[in-house]
């Protein structure tokens, strides 16, 4: 199985469900460009940076980097913010026999070594795990789902410490992290399965 997630700007003119579903405070949306510099050896980004998969294997001509994801097969999009509310989706259709987490986190994250994907560690995510969902706060979080989102979205309020993640189509809260205290930029994310 290969597990492509793509990334999407949603055009608020043409897309009513953005309109429901985008909180008022929405001042941009996020355009996305994942960093394949950073990106763990074994993940396949598009040369648009739209997208991401996994290649099973190291990807020859991939350059070692201190900054790489070493274990979790993880990636960051290119730019990061520090303040304000924005908003992005993430396209997880036909994913629903593997494994992938999505979000945001901070710009100083450990990417090597085992990393516990929570907001002590800098990770703020949802994820689909061995067929159920999940958010990771200080325990493990089980998000009832009765329908499996093909579109993720998530907004983030940066000086209200709010990320929350949105079944786009169905147009349902999936969870909310909050009263979070943000104090360096934060970056997308998004990890798929180590399978």
């Amino acid at each position: 199985i290969i597990l492509i997630l793509a990334l999407m700007v949603p055009d608020l003119n043409q897309n009513a469900n953005c309109l429901i579903i985008a909180p008022p405070g929405v001042q941009r949306m996020l355009n996305v460009i994942l960093d394949a510099d950073m990106a763990h050896p074994r993940l396949i980004v598009s040369d648009d940076g739209k997208q991401v998969r996994n290649g099973n294997r190291k990807q020859k001509g991939v350059n070692e980097k201190k900054d790489r994801f070493d274990q979790y097969l993880g990636v960051l999009g290119k730019n990061g913010f520090s303040s304000g509310c924005f908003y992005f989706e993430v396209q997880v259709k036909g994913t629903d026999r593997t494994e992938w987490y999505l979000g945001v986190t901070r710009e100083s994250v450990s990417r090597t070594g085992s990393i516990s994907l929570s907001p002590e560690n800098g990770y703020w995510s949802v994820c689909l795990k061995n067929g159920k969902y999940w958010a990771y706060e200080s325990n493990h979080v089980s998000l009832s789902r009765s329908v499996n989102p093909q579109r993720v979205g998530v907004f983030v309020d940066y000086e209200k410490g709010l990320v929350t993640f949105y079944d786009v189509e169905s147009m349902s809260l999936m969870y909310s992290y909050t009263n979070q205290s943000f104090d360096e930029k934060l970056y997308p994310f998004v990890k798929l399965t180590n399978l």
